[in-house]
């Protein structure tokens, strides 16, 4: 894998962090994205010492909704070829729904997080994917899968329209497109205090396997949609839940 690059938002914290160090692995370099230069930072030297490359991994601070924004990652690119990207950011965005204006500034807020990240930042480095060969990989939900997220679930679920239509455009090109939608995934910052241990187990519960994600378990799947192994894959939704949402 050497001179092979992967670059994933959110890259910081939970699932984006563990795909980063999965890929990073594998020998990609990693470039990881996201708003908190901090906590990247810290990340970026944590997969790079993990690794034993501590110059493969850099971080790049940027808010993927703002298209002035993605210059820094695109510079940091180069003249590389992009060989996987990885669309994590994003999150549960509530707000005030109590007047109809509040309703509207948490539907657009859900789907720039959710659903703008990901197309900017894959068209800002569509020109410089990998051809033949590269890899766009969005994370979803199980929320789009089966509801209970409001404007969460309805932005996730537009992810997969778009990955469909995106695979058809990079198809002839060998690039292929596909959706991970992880189930309960305990060991991130979804949830920010919100979860209760009796909500918790209830999730834990509606798995068959009875116990909850980590985010390694969504990072294995990235890894083998990132990987040689995936080529014939495109277009398709890879539910990674435990079996709470049976496929379709």
């Amino acid at each position: 894998m050497t001179g092979r690059l992967a670059v994933v938002s959110g890259g910081a914290t939970g699932i984006g962090a563990a795909t980063a160090a999965a890929l990073a692995e594998d020998g990609y370099d990693i470039i990881v994205v996201g708003r908190r230069a901090d906590l990247l930072k810290e990340a970026a030297d944590r997969i790079g010492a993990g690794c034993g490359r501590p110059d493969a991994v850099e971080a790049v601070a940027a808010d993927l909704t703002d298209p002035a924004q993605l210059a820094p990652v695109v510079a940091a690119v180069g003249d590389r070829r992009v060989d996987v990207v990885v669309n994590n950011a994003g999150g549960y965005l509530g707000g005030d729904q109590s007047t109809l204006e509040g309703v509207a500034a948490q539907w657009r807020a859900n789907l720039d997080s959710n659903v703008l990240t990901a197309v900017l930042l894959t068209e800002a480095l569509r020109p410089a994917l990998r051809r033949p060969g590269g890899r766009v990989i969005l994370l979803s939900s199980i929320a789009a899968l089966r509801g209970g997220g409001g404007p969460y679930s309805a932005a996730k679920a537009a992810l997969h329209g778009w990955a469909y239509d995106l695979a058809q455009q990079l198809g002839p090109e060998e690039i292929t497109v596909n959706v991970v939608a992880p189930g309960y995934v305990a060991d991130t910052e979804f949830f920010d205090g919100r979860m209760t241990p009796e909500g918790h187990q209830r999730r834990i519960d509606a798995t068959l396997v009875g116990r909850a994600g980590e985010p390694a378990d969504i990072a294995a799947a990235v890894r083998y949609l990132a990987g040689p192994s995936a080529g014939y894959v495109t277009g398709q939704v890879l539910g990674v839940n435990g079996g709470s949402v049976l496929g379709r």
